[in-house]
């Protein structure tokens, strides 16, 4: 696995935050309080992997670590440069 980002459990937080706005929002899901923390982190990841806005993990690195940094990855993306996250 690629280098830990600085930030990476907050980024993490934030790439869920906004990726789980958006499904909801779109209508295509409803996350219920019960749902655990890696449940989510794969849908995301899911999610993002049908929207081609990230590239697919190779079948023999899907796990949730590596599902975390690609989403942690892409948020860094998202973010405006001057983010609190970005600094």
């Amino acid at each position: 696995m690629s280098k830990k980002l600085k930030n990476e459990s907050a980024l993490l937080k934030e790439a869920l935050a906004m990726v789980m706005e958006n499904a909801v929002k779109r209508g295509i899901v409803e996350f219920e309080a019960t749902d655990s923390h890696n449940l989510k982190i794969e849908y995301a990841y899911r999610l993002l992997v049908h929207d081609k806005e990230i590239i697919p993990l190779p079948p023999n690195q899907m796990n949730i670590p590596s599902m975390k940094h690609r989403l942690a990855m892409w948020v860094t993306h998202k973010l405006p440069a001057d983010h609190e996250l970005m600094q």
